[in-house]
């Protein structure tokens, strides 16, 4: 037990430290949206640069372990969807975003940091092959899913389609980075060492700058919207989306490293770009929200439970 609170119980401090900052307004607004600038928009974007350009991208992409995280997300993506048209009679535009918070687990900011503390740097390598490949598909799914839905509601060809999905995709800061990461180790790239290290300044500044952040962030997401939907989207990705990953993980035999890191990250409440997203369209902002205020908040207990039964 004693264990499990050194490994999450940190985490969660720096983020309620940034709650709690910016509920006493010993931190601003601004001064909050300025960190997470700062962090989605240049030092995780870093953070993945340097993890893809030196990942040994034959030895660690690992099919099988793709696809156990990978199947958990999307099957979350369509009950969240489905469910939220079919159960809640919210319309297709809100469903893809509520969809969306379903699909986007917090891989980063605290996916990445508790697999650290429960297992060391060294065992984050799958980590990274799923964060490689996160944003990608996740937007990929929503812009898509959002971009169709809005082509029927207003009865529009959706020609344009592919294109609209492109240039939204990599106007984002996450993708430009794994991006330009995938360049330099594909094409054996380097870097001056000055850079390097200029660079590595930034990168060890993501994480606890992000946490810091995001408490300030979750702090104005009051719980509003529909409780049932938001319980909906806890249950989702807090107990199903890491229950299929275990599943086909188990099935597929996979290290216990990468079976640890799929497991967990799956096991990470949705991250603040749910919320991204649903004010990118103006849909189930309320919702998205409240969802990852909740989750966050849930994640506490759940993933003790999920590394406790962790090999």
């Amino acid at each position: 037990m004693q264990a499990l609170l050194d490994v999450i119980l940190p985490v969660f401090l720096v983020i309620g430290f940034g709650y709690v900052a910016a509920w006493r307004a010993l931190f601003s607004e601004s001064g909050v949206d300025g960190l997470m600038q700062f962090t989605q928009n240049f030092a995780i974007p870093c953070l993945l640069f340097r993890a893809i350009w030196t990942l040994d991208l034959g030895q660690h992409f690992n099919p099988l372990l793709l696809v156990s995280f990978y199947a958990g997300s999307i099957t979350g993506f369509t009950l969240g969807l489905l469910g939220a048209r079919y159960l809640f009679h919210r319309d297709w535009e809100d469903s893809v975003a509520v969809g969306f918070c379903c699909l986007f687990a917090n891989s980063l900011m605290l996916g990445l940091a508790i697999t650290e503390r429960a297992f060391g740097s060294d065992a984050l390598t799958a980590n990274y092959a799923i964060i490689a490949l996160h944003s990608p598909i996740c937007y990929g799914i929503g812009i898509t899913a959002m971009e169709i839905a809005r082509a029927h509601a207003r009865n529009t060809s959706a020609g344009s389609l592919p294109l609209t999905v492109l240039k939204a995709m990599f106007r984002n800061a996450l993708v430009i980075g794994i991006s330009i990461g995938a360049a330099f180790n594909i094409l054996n790239l380097g870097l001056p060492a000055p850079v390097t290290e200029a660079i590595d300044m930034i990168v060890r500044t993501a994480l606890p700058v992000a946490l810091f952040g995001m408490g300030g962030v979750l702090y104005r997401y009051r719980p509003e919207g529909d409780f049932r939907v938001i319980a909906f989207v806890c249950a989702i990705s807090l107990m199903l989306h890491p229950a299929i990953t275990w599943t086909l993980g188990s099935a597929f035999n996979l290290p216990t490293d990468a079976f640890r890191s799929a497991v967990l990250t799956a096991a990470m409440a949705p991250g603040i770009n749910a919320y991204v997203f649903a004010n990118m369209y103006g849909r189930a902002r309320r919702v998205a929200a409240s969802s990852v205020l909740f989750a966050t908040g849930l994640s506490l207990g759940t993933v003790w439970v999920w590394l406790a039964l962790l090999p």
